[in-house]
């Protein structure tokens, strides 16, 4: 008679695994929760050893102190546990800062007791509303000390702008999405909340004439050759200063952009990879940008053997006198502007849209074409009137007249 099958003993701390109805996996064992305690953990997968694979990199993150996140942990402690575990090693730090003040401001005050399992789409509509109703001034207590707003009985009704509450949307949506990736949560409810496209910032981009005037009056600045680069290629405010003479190429007119240079909270001026991987690109550089470029170079050569040992060679195309680096932040609120005038211009001369979008460093196409669409409007009135005059015409155009009939 032969002995029945012994089923697979399972290792030392590899949890409970076993095979669903539906013919998914399932794994289930102990980890340290974020609220530091140590609770049961599901994960699921195709395969027996696809579970088991997901619970044992939970378990050896959880075996060295790091926290994970659990179905029944409440969003404000998984939000936590996601800025300091997850997000901090995929985001930029600047975007990270970003991410926890409006995590601190307003996803933990507004849902953070919430079980993350729990969570439904009508508490982050409900939430959202909430945010777009709600004075900041009285939810925050922003004016208790000074004795203002609410605390005096007349609100002020300082409310985010409705760019914010979609930036607060977005950052819910990518922590959610992560937990999602892990087999924490089934779906992304935050997802299946549309929230109001918010209004693009208004600007007013140069015409031709001011175009024109704006370089003219730049020829006296000792920066000049960024104020020409600037408009004439709509690189970004933190890419230009960020440009070395390596990334140059005067012979064949080329210019590689490989990083930003951004001032962050702990590092300071910090040369940090470009916005997008689409950021990083090789771009043609105008006749006049290679002038004023070679003659920016001189009178660089110049600054450095008049500040002698006080010169600090960075390598930089764009400095201080002393060749230190410049800051973005000193330079106009309003230069952003320039790169629209850039865009606005090239559209209205007829560059194709593509062109455009490999030049500014954009993504995808559809941010270039959402971002110009006033652009886009005018040229089609043009067509429009255009087409208008050909069909005004047809009396006196006997072809036409024909083939109307």
């Amino acid at each position: 008679m032969t002995a029945p099958k012994r089923k697979k003993a399972r290792a030392n701390g590899e949890g409970t695994i076993y095979q669903r109805k539906d013919g998914r996996w399932e794994a289930a064992g102990y980890v340290l929760a974020t609220d530091r305690r140590r609770k049961r953990v599901r994960v699921y997968g195709t395969t027996r050893k696809n579970a088991a694979d997901k619970l044992a990199e939970k378990i050896a993150d959880s075996n060295r102190g790091l926290p994970v996140a659990t179905a029944d942990s409440t969003l404000g402690d998984y939000l936590t546990y996601w800025l300091g575990s997850v997000a901090v090693h995929r985001l930029r730090e600047n975007t990270h800062t970003r991410y926890a003040a409006c995590v601190r401001l307003h996803l933990i005050p507004g849902l953070g007791t919430k079980k993350i399992a729990r969570l439904t789409a009508k508490d982050v509509r409900t939430f959202l509303d909430r945010l777009r109703t709600t004075c900041q001034c009285c939810t925050q207590g922003l004016d208790t000390e000074r004795k203002k707003c609410c605390t005096i009985g007349k609100c002020c009704q300082k409310r985010l702008s409705p760019l914010t509450v979609t930036y607060v949307h977005s950052v819910l949506k990518s922590a959610l999405e992560h937990a999602v990736r892990q087999d924490e949560l089934p779906r992304n409810v935050a997802r299946n909340v549309k929230a109001a496209t918010p209004r693009p910032r208004h600007f007013r981009p140069l015409t031709a004439t001011e175009a024109r005037q704006f370089l003219d009056a730049a020829r006296t600045d000792r920066l000049h050759a960024l104020y020409e680069l600037a408009l004439r290629t709509g690189l970004r405010k933190g890419e230009l200063p960020g440009l070395l003479w390596e990334d140059l190429d005067l012979t064949t007119g080329t210019a590689s952009i490989r990083r930003s240079l951004q001032h962050t909270r702990t590092g300071g001026l910090t040369h940090l990879p470009t916005k997008t991987r689409a950021s990083e690109r090789r771009i043609a550089l105008p006749t006049e940008c290679l002038h004023s470029l070679k003659e920016h170079k001189q009178q660089q050569d110049k600054e450095r053997g008049t500040a002698g040992s006080a010169w600090q060679d960075s390598g930089l195309v764009f400095t201080t006198p002393t060749g230190r680096p410049l800051d973005p932040a000193n330079l106009t609120r309003r230069f952003h502007d320039l790169r629209h005038s850039t865009a606005t211009l090239l559209l209205e001369q007829g560059v194709d849209l593509v062109v455009i979008k490999e030049l500014l460093g954009h993504a995808h196409i559809g941010v270039t074409a959402g971002v110009y669409a006033h652009v886009r409007l005018r040229l089609q009135r043009q067509a429009i009137d255009t087409l208008g005059v050909v069909l005004a015409s047809t009396d006196d155009n006997p072809s036409v007249t024909a083939v109307v009939r």
